[in-house]
């Protein structure tokens, strides 16, 4: 669960919390209960409201209150496309419940509470790391072949290059990975039957572990027509990450990754199909991760690594 801070309570009366109280409707016990508010850090207002007694919450994010850095947008649009988006996915794998959008509350979208546990708690313990991977196999695997579309490999080249342009890297270096990404846009490797949704944001703290259940967070930033090993390899570069520099053991990564592998793939064949297109995806999720700071020494190992899952998928 994301670090929260106490910033408010409301009473019965206040429009906003009679509102989330008809949404929760039979859930309550006592409709006249106060409301807590919980500000969470995100790249928008986000406020987490308990009902004070009733053991039941509920999560509202407000487009039109842009925390981050991009506030060039329709936030109507972004709250009905989400809204949208999760009403599909919600079908197809576990999530929080979207309950409600209003546009005259600073376009807010609303979805139920699940308390849980983060995959990053239990990629720091390895505590039955083997089965939550399994689990977050699984319901990609589901949300993957759920909704398939076209393919448009355009789009996940020019996204690569968009996140290169963030890194902060030198010219020099930036240009070795673009040549790199040309020999790639020639390879079989990164084409695919078929596109799909994607999550896009499969990092460890999207996805939360209650009992043997997996929710997935935050489609905010999913894409459609996308690449199914996208989200395969964000979860890799994480794995990788991790091992290789906090604990600085890069070998203990490899089951692991072999593993969720294996358990999304359809038998041998689909497996070394998702391999083969794996270190681009990896790739990718290197340089994300080193988009958002960090030391020196941080940004260059995953820089370094990500040139090397380049050059390494090509052999």
């Amino acid at each position: 669960m994301a670090r929260a801070e106490l910033v408010n309570e409301l009473k019965p009366g206040d429009v906003f919390r009679d509102w989330l109280a008809d949404l929760a409707g039979d859930r309550l016990g006592d409709r006249k209960c106060r409301v807590k508010v919980y500000r969470v850090l995100a790249s928008h207002t986000v406020c987490r409201y308990d009902f004070c007694g009733q053991d039941y919450a509920v999560f509202a994010k407000f487009y039109a209150e842009p925390r981050g850095g991009n506030r060039n947008y329709n936030a109507a649009r972004a709250m009905d496309n989400e809204f949208r988006k999760l009403k599909q996915v919600e079908k197809l794998i576990d999530i929080p419940r979207p309950l409600a959008k209003r546009k005259r509350f600073n376009c807010v979208l609303v979805t139920e509470c699940v308390q849980g546990k983060p995959l990053s708690r239990y990629i720091r313990s390895e505590d039955r790391l083997y089965d939550r991977l399994t689990s977050l196999a699984g319901a990609l695997r589901r949300l993957h072949d759920g909704t398939r579309s076209e393919y448009r490999m355009k789009r996940e080249f020019a996204n690569y290059h968009k996140v290169l342009g963030q890194a902060g890297m030198s010219r020099e270096w930036r240009s070795e990975f673009f040549r790199l990404l040309g020999r790639w846009w020639h390879q079989d490797l990164c084409r695919w039957p078929y596109g799909c949704m994607i999550h896009n944001d499969a990092n460890p703290a999207n996805y939360l572990f209650f009992r043997d259940q997996v929710f997935a967070l935050d489609f905010e930033s999913s894409w459609e027509h996308a690449h199914p090993v996208h989200d395969l390899g964000i979860v890799a570069a994480e794995l990788k990450k991790f091992f290789g520099y906090n604990r600085r053991d890069p070998a203990r990564a490899e089951p692991y990754i072999g593993h969720f592998l294996w358990q999304y793939s359809r038998g041998e064949e689909d497996f070394f199909r998702i391999t083969g297109a794996l270190p681009f995806f990896m790739s990718l999720g290197l340089v994300r991760m080193a988009r958002w700071g960090g030391s020196s020494d941080q940004r260059a190992y995953l820089l370094r690594e990500a040139e090397a899952c380049l050059r390494f998928g090509l052999r």
